[in-house]
């Protein structure tokens, strides 16, 4: 029997995202001149306003009001019309530094860096696409990139920085993806943009760039702003929060997620280092065809430097036990705080290009979790 799978994604003007890029734009910057600063930043925006809050350690000057115009100028709100202007926002702080209580376990020189709060994290991987990611999420993020650079490159002068898109592919009884369903795209636009023309071109630009022709049948669906029109968007038609998108962020509701956003922490938070070593593992385990599908939970208690547990799910893909995973993850993977951090190079200002379309899955150097080094050890544990 065929089932079906839906994956979204969003822009980056996307209220949401918005906030995720000027909280990891704040901890970039503390990151550049204080490597051993601590970040826990959070942003909301909304009509004219954006507010800047959090927990903040470090010797660097922090330009927040910069930092904020910036990035907005950046995504594309730039004009008063979109109720959203880089140049006339209110923007406001309230940042205080990180509670020493946290620090004790954190900080302290005596003993091994401990988690900086508990937890539980999780990593995923799938074979079925070359990102080891599951195909809706790989093509809703796709999508949502290309309607990014056709609105900024101008092939569609008429996009707004705001959008969002969703793909349902059908696997049949193997577990094999074998057409796509449903193509939603939403996406603002100037009010004087005709529907059928909108339609006609995110189409022949966007869908028919990123989908491949093999998946797109005779039955797929394609539904373009099927509220008919989206001229008021971004900040003003909604409020954006930091890490209210965990699954775009993620794995797009294909594996479990711990439910620590990322953007605006710092590796010391495992909310964030320990998730991208979990992936890591997840990618290098797949990879060395361990398993067709394979999910780490990693669990962290604060202070403490090794997880308090680890586990693992193979839905049924593996002829190894769960037992001889974790043995081989404990011998090749760094899993304590500081281990992690120094293993994947956490402490460089590389996180504003993670907020937006997936911290998993992408082709970028300073995506240290998405490389496959850890294959022929693995490999060799196996034999």
């Amino acid at each position: 029997m065929a089932k079906l799978f839906t994956s979204e994604a969003v822009t980056e003007g996307h209220p949401d995202k918005i906030c995720d890029q000027i909280s990891d734009a704040v901890l970039d910057d503390v990151l550049a001149h204080d490597k051993f600063g601590r970040v826990a930043c959070e942003t909301v925006c909304t009509t004219g306003m954006v507010f800047v809050f959090g927990e903040i350690t470090t010797t660097h000057y922090v330009d927040v009001q910069k930092i904020v115009r910036d990035t907005v100028t950046n995504i594309g709100y730039t004009r008063g019309k979109y109720g959203f202007d880089a140049e006339n926002l209110a923007v406001l702080t309230a940042i205080d530094p990180q509670s020493p209580d946290i620090a004790l376990g954190v900080d302290d020189d005596k003993h091994e860096q401990g988690a900086g709060d508990q937890g539980m994290m999780f990593g995923y991987a799938t074979d079925e696409t070359p990102e080891f990611m599951p195909t809706a999420y790989v093509l809703a993020q796709k999508l949502a990139y290309r309607l990014t650079e056709v609105r900024k490159n101008k092939t569609i002068p008429y996009l707004r920085p705001d959008g969002k898109t969703q793909v349902t592919v059908e696997y049949d009884d193997d577990n094999k993806v074998v057409r796509v369903d449903t193509i939603l795209i939403s996406s603002q636009h100037n009010p004087d943009v005709d529907m059928d023309q909108l339609a006609k071109d995110l189409k022949e630009e966007v869908v028919l760039k990123v989908i491949p022709n093999k998946l797109i049948d005779s039955k797929t669906k394609f539904l373009f702003n099927p509220t008919g029109r989206f001229v008021i968007g971004g900040p003003a038609a909604d409020s954006g929060l930091t890490g209210r998108k965990i699954i775009v962020d993620t794995y797009g509701g294909s594996a479990c997620h711990g439910g620590g956003a990322f953007s605006g922490k710092d590796p010391s938070k495992v909310d964030r280092s320990a998730s991208y070593m979990a992936r890591y593992i997840a990618k290098n385990l797949v990879a060395s065809k361990i398993a067709k599908r394979l999910e780490v939970e990693l669990s962290y208690a604060i202070g403490l430097a090794e997880p308090t547990s680890i586990a693992v799910n193979t839905f049924n893909t593996s002829k190894y036990s769960e037992e001889e995973i974790v043995n081989i993850i404990k011998k090749v993977f760094p899993l304590t705080p500081k281990g992690i951090i120094e293993h994947l190079n956490l402490m460089r200002p590389i996180y504003k290009k993670t907020s937006c379309y997936g911290h998993f899955g992408r082709d970028d150097v300073d995506f240290t979790w998405e490389k496959l080094d850890k294959v022929t050890e693995i490999e060799a544990l196996m034999r």
